[in-house]
């Protein structure tokens, strides 16, 4: 899965440990995360979106791979 999430935190000026704050989840989170390492739970990327103002669908990005 892609992500732009560090493009989006960075647009908002937060840390990755100020998002994680925010979302309640681990700094380390929110690394696998922007790393595409780690696929968020549908209350998550809904936490992270709102927090970075966007979609769901503008923060993550499924490849088609990622659908199969």
């Amino acid at each position: 899965m892609l992500t732009r999430m560090k493009e989006l935190r960075a647009m908002h000026k937060l840390t990755q440990a100020e998002l994680a704050r925010r979302v309640n989840v681990r700094r380390e989170t929110i690394v696998f995360l922007e790393k595409g390492e780690y696929n968020p739970s549908l209350k998550l990327a809904m936490k992270i979106a709102k927090q970075l103002d966007a979609r769901i669908e503008d923060v993550f990005i499924l490849e088609e791979e990622d659908l199969r």
